[in-house]
């Protein structure tokens, strides 16, 4: 029925994505229940050298597919090669990041190697007593969430979300095995022409990267709502993120919203202005170090969870703690 769990490393340009690494955190934690190590699956050209990275940061073996055929993502020949892997090393669970490349690869695995696939979880565990895989993803327009099993079929597949999980602190003294696998690709498996690729460097903030993140809800009013939450942010060296009835309203990018159907982010101060807190946005950000809510309702649910709750209306709030910081600073620097 298949062993060990193994994790789907992406790199891009032999840069190791975070996802990766995040994965092989929350691998070793669901091992440790299994009984089981955990094994990273590296696939490009020229990228042995990444291997021992994996091993330090929690891989305990590491599967590497190196060939020109891989240099760049295409998905028929990475399908090829990471059918290859599991038709021959039978991996008990294997995990993807819920990234444009991990939402591409994995379904196709999963139909070649005829197995369910679970897309885009939050949160994963492993059942005391039948030892399967619970995989739990927004459902409904993030409105419940559902925990699915795969019980018949193996590997049992799932792609995370960037920033769910917690990656482990790199142990320089942790050593693990390299086993290379030669995969017989043909000129058939390259089904596509890469003329050129062109990077795009766009404006995209990661908020999953940001330290400080000043949100902004229901009560920021409209667009022009977040140009304090901005101002207050560039004071704190942070980035605005948003709920989801900002995006859907197009009041903000969706790439800074958090939540079940946004990103999940950990971040060493959360400011929540004008947020409810809603079971949904939430699940995006409960995990963040210190939480400060700014909030009319001293009944809304955020204030309940928050460090720091203030009840006062936004507006006045916002821009009186920017002036603060902006006066401390100042005096900081006379001083």
């Amino acid at each position: 029925m298949g062993k060990d769990i193994y994790v789907v490393i992406e790199q891009r340009k032999g840069r190791v994505q975070k996802v990766g690494l995040e994965l092989l955190g929350e691998a070793q934690r669901l091992a440790a229940d299994l009984g089981q190590q955990v094994v990273a699956v590296l696939m490009g050209h020229n990228v042995a050298q990444k291997a021992q990275g994996l091993v330090h940061s929690g891989a305990d073996r590491v599967i590497l597919v190196d060939d020109p055929m891989l240099e760049t993502y295409v998905t028929e020949p990475y399908a090829r090669a990471l059918t290859a892997v599991i038709e021959k090393f039978d991996p008990e669970i294997l995990l993807f990041g819920a990234t444009s490349i991990g939402r591409d690869l994995a379904p196709r695995v999963a139909a070649r190697v005829h197995t369910g696939l679970t897309a885009d979880c939050t949160a994963l565990e492993i059942d005391p007593e039948e030892k399967l895989l619970l995989m739990t993803r927004p459902a409904f327009g993030g409105n419940l969430m559902a925990t699915i099993v795969c019980r018949d079929y193996r590997p049992q597949m799932a792609t995370v979300r960037p920033g769910v999980m917690k990656r482990l602190e790199p142990d320089a003294a942790r050593t693990g095995a390299v086993e290379k696998l030669e995969v017989a690709f043909t000129p058939a498996d390259m089904n596509v022409k890469v003329q050129q690729v062109c990077q795009h460097e766009g404006k995209a903030v990661d908020i999953t990267a940001a330290k400080v993140l000043v949100a902004g809800g229901r009560g920021v009013g409209g667009p022009d709502g977040y140009a304090p939450l901005h101002a207050l942010a560039a004071e704190l060296s942070g980035e605005v993120a948003a709920t989801r009835i900002g995006v859907d309203s197009g009041w903000i990018e969706k790439d800074r919203q958090v939540g079940q159907t946004g990103k999940t982010v950990r971040p060493q101060l959360y400011m929540a202005c004008g947020v409810s807190g809603a079971l949904q946005h939430v699940a995006g950000m409960e995990e963040s170090d210190f939480i400060i809510a700014i909030n009319r309702d001293e009944n809304a649910p955020i204030m309940a969870m928050a460090d720091l709750a203030v009840v006062g209306d936004l507006n006045t709030m916002v821009p009186k703690l920017t002036r603060a910081i902006q006066q401390h600073k100042a005096q900081k620097a006379q001083d």
